[in-house]
């Protein structure tokens, strides 16, 4: 048996097993102290600091950043990528002019790169500018029939119309959509010599039109978008051995059909669903702008159905389509009372009985993406127990979801907010004379240095503020859209088919 270790031999035994040898440090090394960690306002602050003496140094001009941020550290990279931010947000070039969506020189931004960065609100700056000038219209045009020798004439005439608003509602638009492609299809021969005629029709005919539409004029809605959608389908399922005329015809019924079933025919059942809610006599119905299809279930339900009935139009600034829907209206006989979006609260509360709204999109959450204003009519009438019914036709359900009006929207001409025919008459001084104000501070309004203005041509009205949804195939609650979605599916239509 062995006896315990002693400590004496412990630490004889320590001392003669092999030591690690100590790395000696440098004499002429210095080892900078640690930086105290900063929050972020303070980090802030610190590259705001370096930013100014940057400018200071320069003479007040303000430095390029250079590629991976060497200069400056933190702040110079933080510098590069704010300026990258506004330059692509005001799409300005190298020379200092602001181009405009059509790839036109902006004078009016010319001389300050930042002016137009400046009047844009920052929550919605992703949003495409409109083009609203007489000049950009023209060169748009212009420039297009130069670039592109094979774009038909009716093209640009009718993204005048869209550029312009000359041509508003979703199913107006989609239905000139639709009314053009077939006009560009019975002008349309295939080259001889090209071995997939589906092909060139796609990439050569349908293709430059709606990306002409959609980038130089204005962004498609969701009717149009699923209108093209079944129109490219229907032109990928033709057989290869047709001859051209004959595929003509096909494409040309097909669209026919497209307008005739899902625009007449579920307008008509639309109306004979929704008017179905509304009572003999004694309703009082507010409708908000203007709805092709809640027009026409007013109208049939007074004309043919025989009912009588009150209708409040109320209107918004600055489109003030309302006044359509009141003319349409008054003229077929119908008692009706025109009010502004301000005095919605005390109607709500005293008489509205039902509320009928019309739709632009339809998400597959049951929310409904319509002119802006709608959302306060639904939730004040959800508010005081009001049922409010969504006239929507089934092409314009979108598979998208989404949850609120920032996202996706789209932004409308600024000067329609600062002037409109509206100009109110008072009295200019003491002795009673009157003068017609043109506008007041918003008539200068690009030169105030802390005013902008917001233009928003839709909004989104939630699920939980709609009762029911009324489409062609009936009355279905907003729960029920994405079930709609999946059965009402194109692909379904051509299933089998090569």
């Amino acid at each position: 048996m062995g006896a315990e270790e002693t400590p004496a031999a412990a630490a004889a035994a320590a001392a003669a097993a092999p030591t690690k040898k100590e790395k000696k440090k440098p004499t002429n090394l210095v080892i900078p102290p640690k930086k105290p960690k900063l929050s972020k306002a303070e980090r802030r602050a610190l590259q705001e600091a370096q930013r100014a003496a940057k400018a200071d140094t320069h003479g007040g001009e303000k430095p390029k950043p250079k590629k991976g941020g060497s200069d400056g550290g933190t702040a110079s990279k933080g510098a590069g990528t704010e300026e990258k931010r506004i330059s692509s947000s005001s799409s300005a070039p190298e020379g200092g002019a602001v181009v405009d969506g059509d790839g036109q020189e902006n004078s009016s931004f010319a001389m300050n790169p930042d002016k137009k960065d400046d009047k844009m609100v920052s929550l919605f700056s992703h949003l495409p500018q409109p083009k609203h000038t007489t000049d950009q219209l023209l060169s748009s045009i212009s420039s297009s029939n130069n670039d592109n020798n094979l774009l038909h004439p009716a093209v640009p005439t009718l993204g005048h119309l869209y550029q312009t608003r000359s041509l508003l509602g979703g199913n107006a638009r989609c239905r000139a959509m639709l009314q053009t492609f077939a006009l560009l299809l019975q002008s349309y021969t295939p080259p001889p010599d090209t071995r997939d005629f589906r092909v060139d029709v796609d990439h050569s005919l349908l293709k430059p039109a709606f990306q002409y539409w959609t980038t130089q004029c204005r962004p498609h809605s969701v009717s149009m978008g699923n209108a093209f959608s079944f129109l490219k389908l229907a032109v990928a399922n033709l057989e290869r051995d047709l001859e051209w005329n004959e595929a003509r015809d096909i494409l040309l019924e097909s669209l026919e059909a497209y307008v005739t079933e899902r625009i007449q025919y579920a307008g008509k059942a639309i109306s004979r669903h929704a008017g179905s809610k509304i009572q003999e006599r004694g309703d009082v119905i507010l409708v908000f702008g203007r709805s092709e299809v809640i027009n026409r279930l007013l109208l049939d339900a007074a004309l043919m159905d025989g009912k009588t009935f009150r209708v409040i139009v109320v209107d918004s600034r600055p489109l003030l389509e309302g006044r359509d829907t009141l003319e349409i209206l008054s003229r077929a006989g119908i008692p009706c009372t025109y009010v502004l979006l301000n005095a919605l609260s005390y109607l709500m509360m005293r008489e509205v009985t039902k509320v009928f709204l019309g739709a632009s999109a339809l998400m597959s959450n049951g929310s409904v993406l319509s002119r802006v204003g709608t959302a306060c009519v639904a939730l004040l009438a959800n508010a005081n127990h009001i049922p409010v019914l969504v006239g929507c036709e089934t092409y314009k359900i979108c598979n998208r979801i989404q949850l609120e009006s920032i996202t996706g929207n789209e932004l409308g001409d600024a000067e329609e907010v600062a002037f409109t025919d509206c100009a109110r008459v008072e009295p200019s001084n003491r002795w009673g004379e009157e003068k017609k104000k043109d506008g007041g501070v918003l008539s200068d309004w690009k030169k105030q240095p802390n005013l902008k203005l917001l233009n928003l041509m839709y909004d989104l009205t939630p699920s939980s503020a709609v009762t029911g949804i009324v489409t062609e195939v009936g009355i279905l609650p907003p729960s029920s859209v994405a079930v709609l979605l999946r059965e009402m599916n194109p692909d379904s239509a051509f299933k089998g088919t090569d």
